[in-house]
């Protein structure tokens, strides 16, 4: 795709589906680094389902569609911890 994708903006999950032989858990790596690089507007559910019905059909047994589907029962909104928004003032 020459266009941005806005479900995969770096690519991470189309690229998932072109590697031979991917294990799981490299699967689940790069998930949670395409989870933690959604904005936080974007419906992880949502994006998740878009993802499964552009690739997972065509790929039932990959390992990256066995993530993408277990990411819809087990997703929460991934959030950073640290920086100045986790800091509370006594």
């Amino acid at each position: 795709m020459g266009r941005l994708d806005q479900t995969d903006p770096k690519g991470l999950i189309r690229e998932s589906y072109q590697i031979e032989g991917i294990s799981a858990p490299e699967c689940r790596s790069i998930f949670l680094d395409w989870a933690l690089s959604l904005p936080e507007a974007e419906n992880s559910k949502t994006a998740i389902q878009a993802l499964l019905d552009r690739y997972g059909t065509d790929a039932p047994d990959h390992p990256m569609t066995i993530v993408l589907q277990d990411g819809l029962t087990t997703i929460a909104t991934p959030r950073r911890r640290g920086g100045w928004r986790s800091r509370t003032r006594n």
